[in-house]
Order: structure tokens, then C-alpha cells, then sequence
């Protein structure tokens, strides 16, 4: 007879024995009426773990933002106009990578400048326009984080092999994509 109550351990809820199991059963409940080829099946099964994904990520995100005084919003802005390369970034820009209101990203914005890791500038080709910049300080910072967190990522990752490593990264930009995040005025993600 399976144990329907697996024995709580200190690790993360993903890796909980059974785990997946108790999730794919919570999805056949959300989609009784679908088969498991059915593409209804398959959505539903998207959508509860990417939402378990992203609040596992959330969780692990703030524990290595934890001495930098950080919040994951602040840090999803301040390392989108840091690594925004040549561009620089729009508020709604922002709102889009940081998954934020306007309002939301407005209050994000102001204290990275509060902080000096960001600063506003005017669009020299469009002067209705307010561009959002990394300063020095803030660009330092983010690259010292994201080292962290690749570093972080990379040993949390250990059991999957690069074939597994690759797959996952290109499904999981195939479903942002599909999602519909988009730089102001872009055609697609590479365009930004």
C-alpha cells in the first residue's frame, strides 16, 4: 500500500518524496474530464508547476537577496537595467521584466534611485520618455549577485545534466515568450 502522507523533510517541497506524484493527482482533480494526452491536461499541468516553480524560485530568490537589503522586485529591476546592454530601459519595460503594476515599478524605481543603484534620464529621442539607468554602484552590485545566484542556481541544478539543463531553459523561454513579454515597441524577446 503507497503511504498517502509522505514524512515531512527539511528540504525543499520539490524534493519531498512523492512530491510530483501528489501534484500530478492534484492536476488530474483540476482536469477530471481530460485525458492525459489531452492538451487541457497538459496546460493545467503547465500552470500548477510553473506556479509552484516561480513561488520555489520567489522563496530561494529572497533567502540569497537577504544581505543585500534587497527586495526580488528591487533586484529583478535594478538587474534588468543593468544587463539592458545598449538600452536602456523605459518604466514599462520594467513593469513587463518585473512583473509589476506601473505603480508598483514607479515605487521600485525610486528606491533603487533612493539608493543610488539607479537613476532616471530623459530619452534623447523622445523627451515625453523617462529611461531608467543603472549607476556604477548598481551595476557592481548586480553583477556581484547574479554571480551568486548563477553559483546558487548551478549547485541546486547539480542533478540535471546539460541535455536536461538546455531543455529546461528553452522551454522555459518558449513559455515566457508565449506568455507575452514584450520590450516597448519589440517584435520579440531577442529584440530587446
Amino acid at each position: 500500500m503507497v503511504d498517502q502522507h509522505p514524512t515531512v523533510s527539511s528540504g525543499p517541497p520539490s524534493r519531498l518524496p512523492g512530491h510530483a506524484v501528489l501534484v500530478d493527482r492534484a492536476v488530474d482533480r483540476l482536469v477530471p474530464e481530460a485525458g492525459p494526452s489531452d492538451p487541457e491536461a497538459t496546460t493545467a499541468g503547465i500552470l500548477v508547476w510553473a506556479y509552484l516553480a516561480g513561488r520555489q524560485l520567489e522563496v530561494w530568490l529572497a533567502d540569497a537577496l537577504a544581505d543585500t537589503g534587497l527586495t526580488t522586485s528591487e533586484f529583478g529591476a535594478l538587474a534588468g537595467v543593468a544587463f539592458a546592454g545598449e538600452h536602456t530601459l523605459t518604466a514599462g519595460n520594467l513593469a513587463r521584466w518585473t512583473v509589476q503594476t506601473s505603480g508598483g515599478t514607479t515605487k521600485t524605481i525610486q528606491r533603487l534611485v533612493d539608493r543610488g543603484l539607479a537613476h532616471r534620464v530623459a530619452d534623447p529621442t523622445d523627451g515625453r520618455r523617462t529611461l531608467v539607468d543603472a549607476t556604477r554602484e548598481g551595476r557592481d552590485l548586480a553583477t556581484a549577485v547574479v554571480a551568486d545566484l548563477v553559483a546558487r542556481l548551478n549547485l541546486d541544478l547539480g542533478p540535471l545534466d546539460r541535455e536536461h539543463r538546455s531543455d529546461l531553459h528553452d522551454g522555459l523561454r518558449r513559455l515566457s515568450t508565449a506568455l507575452g513579454w514584450r520590450a516597448d515597441g519589440a517584435d520579440s524577446v531577442d529584440g530587446c
